[in-house]
């Protein structure tokens, strides 16, 4: 019987099979440090994942038009009239008050002030500079500023950032108080709007999340709760508008792509030295007064603030100029109310129908102090345009309205407490920032110096935004 002898291994024969392995090994390693590699960076932009079935560009963020737009350029969608100039044309039937048709004029910056009550209270060298604004009439505003911006590209694929110049405050307003109006009234010019713009391949391609729109009424208008029946449009709570950021003028603190701007003032500056003149003038005009309110009563409403702020100026005698702006007054002749806060170092701004009030910007315009009872009528609505996070008290006070309402304070004892040398820098600082609160009548060059307006702060913003949403943007 034959024994089995084991074969002794062949050292020879494995020589080959390591260096296999080897080679391997090292493949293997340089596949990891390649993953690990990727993993840290910053995600690619949507195109990775769209443009592979789209023939549309990928947008760049830059372009050598203007070097002050380092940040990207702005498209401006071209819409079917429908979503706006045919609602100008509509202008006698906007508002159930009065017709907006003269306040829309000259680009919706309204009629001129030459020949207006504005006239008798203004420097004349600037009279070319304001103009009797609407405070709806932001939508207009915003489309034809853009339109003429310098960081404007008119190729939407060299866009950082789309605008979509659809009128919706005007298209929802005039359904407002319509007794006949139903909620698909309210609403039909917004679902139109959002599938043409669904339809688009540069929408399709980041899914809206570059996309941006200006609003001319407060969010409240256009968030009508999902059970119908309520005030106003639902187009805020329509999912397909989801991603679109909202630049308006009162913004919902609980909504990131909410972005509080600017009520429009009358004052629409043509230069950096219309601007600065503006400055000057009422920085050094005598003041008189204390305080002042510009405000109606709300009579039935229990405990109107309004009401109790009336009853502080009469108490004040001299120290409180008052205008009661009951039946559109101010409305209608906003030189009154820019003659009072002129005259004033302070003006009372509490709540209007909703948080925020276009007197807000009257007052800083005519470079007064603000003060605030409620923190929802500045402080969380215009973080682009207002120092806050613990700056509130460079630009305004803040009176506790509950304290105010128990009788533990009074108006005129808090504001006559403040030291005389920081009200002089609460004024200095008001008279700083106008720039920003303001839309300029100017052209593609802006107001020049490096100052920018309401609008350029807006593009800047919005630029920012968009790089920073780019990383995550979503690829449903």
């Amino acid at each position: 019987m034959a024994m089995y002898r084991p074969v002794p291994p062949n050292t020879a024969a494995r020589r080959p099979r390591l260096a296999v392995l080897l080679l391997l090994g090292f493949f293997a390693l340089q596949l990891l440090v390649f993953l690990t590699f990727r993993s840290v960076r910053s995600p690619p932009a949507p195109s990775a994942a769209v443009a592979a079935s789209s023939s549309v560009p990928v947008p760049t963020c830059r372009d050598d038009k203007d070097s002050s737009c380092g940040g990207g350029l702005v498209y401006v969608y071209d819409l079917p009239a429908v979503f706006n100039e045919d609602l100008l044309g509509l202008c006698d039937a906007l508002a159930p008050w009065y017709s907006l048709c003269p306040y829309l004029a000259n680009d919706g910056l309204g009629f001129p002030a030459e020949g207006t009550n504005l006239s008798a209270i203004l420097p004349r060298e600037l009279l070319g500079s304001w103009y009797a604004s609407d405070q709806f009439a932001l939508e207009h505003i915003v489309h034809r500023r853009l339109l003429s911006h310098r960081c404007r590209t008119a190729d939407p694929a060299r866009a950082a950032a789309f605008f979509v110049p659809f009128y919706a405050g005007l298209a929802v307003g005039r359904h407002l108080w319509a007794a006949n109006a139903s909620d698909a009234d309210r609403d039909r010019d917004c679902v139109a709007l959002l599938s043409w713009l669904h339809a688009q391949p540069y929408y399709k391609l980041s899914h809206g999340w570059d996309h941006f729109i200006a609003l001319g009424r407060i969010t409240w208008d256009f968030r009508r709760t999902p059970d119908g029946g309520g005030w106003g449009g639902s187009f805020l709570t329509m999912p397909r508008v989801a991603n679109v950021t909202r630049l308006i003028i009162e913004r919902d603190p609980w909504d990131a792509m909410d972005v509080g701007i600017p009520y429009p003032t009358g004052f629409h500056p043509r230069t950096a030295a219309d601007v600065h003149a503006w400055q000057r003038y009422i920085a050094r005009r005598p003041r008189p007064r204390l305080f002042a309110f510009a405000g109606a009563p709300r009579s039935a409403i229990k405990g109107d603030f309004r009401a109790l702020l009336l009853e502080e100026c009469q108490a004040a005698g001299a120290a409180c100029g008052a205008l009661d702006c009951a039946e559109g007054k101010c409305i209608k002749n906003n030189a009154l109310v820019m003659q009072l806060f002129m005259g004033a170092r302070f003006c009372l701004q509490p709540r209007g129908d909703s948080f925020t009030r276009r007197s807000l910007f009257d007052c800083m315009v005519a470079g007064a102090v603000p003060v605030l009872f409620w923190r929802r009528s500045a402080y969380q609505q215009y973080g682009w345009y207002l120092p806050v996070g613990g700056r509130e008290g460079e630009w305004s006070v803040f009176i506790d309205r509950n304290q105010l309402r128990a009788g533990n304070v009074t108006v005129r004892g808090a504001l006559a407490a403040i030291p005389e040398s920081r009200v002089r820098l609460m004024r200095k600082r008001v008279v700083k920032m106008i720039p920003r609160l303001v839309y300029s009548s100017a052209d593609e060059e802006g107001l020049g110096g490096d100052m920018k307006d309401a609008v350029d702060v807006m593009v800047d913003g919005m630029l920012r935004r968009v790089a920073e949403q780019r990383r995550s943007w979503r690829r449903s």
